[in-house]
């Protein structure tokens, strides 16, 4: 236990049969169960879970593989059928510090919140050994995510080691996390519906042999989509459904305006530049005053949602 409270560890494990063993022997003795899910790994990665000799560990095996989101899904369920009070999600390829576990469980033991996750930007030295590639698809990510999820305050969306406090994580609906890459970012979407409090914890992350198995082409492909799903699922869930705000109206009608202005306006300039004859005030007010109007809208409804972020 720690400071009373029953904690255990989800490591959702695929491909990492080199690190998983260390992994696990690092893992603090103030932690009350690991929940290891195999997730249909193509190398060794069973057969070494099934060779450790720990106590606490509850090792549950998919048959077909489910991305990490599907993982977590069946460790948050195991964990919190054992009886936990703080589920900690570790990855197994071993870039996260077990040292550091206690520096994630603070927050919700004695700060009054209900989730913490890890921000590797906070820590300058190192960010000077993040790999490039790394270092800017988290930033790039980090804006849309904060745009889609609500919280602006929190960076390092997309960091994977995080804790949750077990009443909030049974309120959340599992069955609708997404079930790969994009499973932390839809962590604080599903929070901020129900107004949790985040708090980002200074956690630098360890860079060795491990390869990620993300793969940038699919990033591309399919993260704009489920950016674009999940901000309009917060809007209705929070802003309409739960508690009607003018954020809705702000940002659909905003929204709205900037489309037609954008649409109007191109099509107005390529009219007038290529066929003619160049178009009159009314025409460019048609579009200039929706993109000026819709531009205000949709700013009004970024600052409120700042103002309003959980903290």
């Amino acid at each position: 236990m720690y400071q009373g409270r029953r904690i255990f560890v989800v490591i959702p494990a695929y491909n990492v049969a080199p690190h998983v063993a260390t992994v696990i022997k690092g893992i603090p003795e103030f932690v009350d169960g690991i929940v290891v899910v195999e997730d249909a790994s193509t190398d060794d990665t069973a057969d070494v879970l099934r060779g450790i000799q720990e106590t606490r560990v509850i090792l549950r095996v998919h048959e077909r593989n489910q991305g990490v989101g599907g993982a977590m899904v069946t460790g948050f369920r195991t964990a919190l059928e054992a009886g936990a009070d703080i589920v900690v999600k570790m990855d197994g390829d071993g870039q996260m510090d077990p040292a550091c576990l206690a520096r994630l469980l603070d927050p919700i033991v004695g700060g009054g919140y209900t989730y913490a996750k890890g921000n590797r930007f906070l820590s300058e030295d190192a960010l000077r050994h993040m790999p490039r590639t790394r270092f800017l698809g988290a930033f790039v990510l980090t804006f849309f995510s904060k745009l889609v999820s609500g919280y602006w305050h929190v960076f390092d969306p997309v960091n994977g080691f995080l804790a949750i406090e077990a009443g909030m994580l049974r309120r959340l609906p599992l069955h609708r996390l997404a079930r790969r890459y994009f499973f932390e970012t839809d962590m604080l979407v599903q929070l901020n519906v129900f107004n949790a409090r985040v708090k980002d914890v200074d956690i630098p992350a360890r860079y060795g042999d491990e390869r990620s198995s993300m793969r940038l082409r699919h990033v591309v492909a399919t993260f704009p989509v489920y950016l674009f799903r999940r901000f309009w699922y917060r809007l209705y869930q929070k802003h309409v459904l739960r508690e009607f705000s003018a954020v809705a109206v702000f940002w659909v009608v905003g929204l709205a305006l900037l489309a037609w202005g954008t649409a109007f306006g191109s099509y107005t300039w390529l009219h007038s530049t290529f066929v003619g004859p160049a178009a009159t005030t009314g025409t460019v007010m048609l579009s200039a005053l929706p993109l000026i109007l819709g531009f205000q809208l949709v700013l009004q409804a970024m600052l409120i949602e700042i103002q309003e972020s959980p903290r």
